[in-house]
């Protein structure tokens, strides 16, 4: 509360003309935010590359100069259109400096782009080669496990011989062979 008491004075001594507001060097007048000034000179560059700024410039051209030829009373830039070269000079002058400095901020988030591409293809590669040797892993390790052909023929082995199940099982089991047999044998 104390403190919200303060800041309202403070802002309200900021407010007061009679008091002195504090010295600005030139330099510090110069102190511009560059991110702010990259903003806006990326919107104008934009606005510059679009038909709707040549259909607009075309316009005031257009209006310029029959304004200048047509109505003789209201000539305000004869002929040679010199005030009419001159803005665009100016135009030109300011145009061309804040496009560089758009493709500049384009050329940095291009740059930032790039390094987050390359360490996320890192990234998926080395999470590729993890899957990969973990999948080799598992087929060593499916190699090396019981199938179940060899589960039944040890169990058959080991039942004994008058059991009728496991008499009903080898003879299944001996038919399917035979069957593959066949089917595996040259016509």
């Amino acid at each position: 509360m104390a403190d919200d008491r303060r800041a309202d004075a403070d802002r309200r001594a900021d407010l007061q003309l009679d008091q002195p507001s504090g010295t600005r060097s030139f330099a510090q007048f110069l102190n511009f935010n560059p991110d702010a000034i990259g903003y806006y000179a990326e919107k104008i560059a934009r606005f510059l590359g679009t038909g709707r700024y040549l259909a607009i410039q075309t316009i005031i051209v257009i209006i310029w100069i029959a304004i200048n030829v047509v109505w003789v009373s209201m000539r305000f830039d004869p002929y040679p259109f010199i005030l009419l070269n001159l803005a665009f000079s100016t135009q030109a002058a300011y145009a061309a400096p804040l496009i560089l400095l758009a493709q500049n901020r384009q050329t940095d988030r291009d740059k930032v782009q790039i390094e987050e591409d390359r360490a996320r293809a890192a990234q998926t590669r080395a999470d590729t080669e993890f899957l990969a040797r973990e999948l080799a892993s598992l087929r060593v390790a499916i190699g090396e496990l019981a199938t179940r052909d060899f589960i039944s023929r040890e169990l058959d082995r080991l039942a004994p011989p008058d059991d009728d199940a496991a008499a009903r099982r080898k003879k299944e089991r001996k038919r399917k062979r035979e069957q593959q047999a066949r089917d595996n044998a040259p016509d």
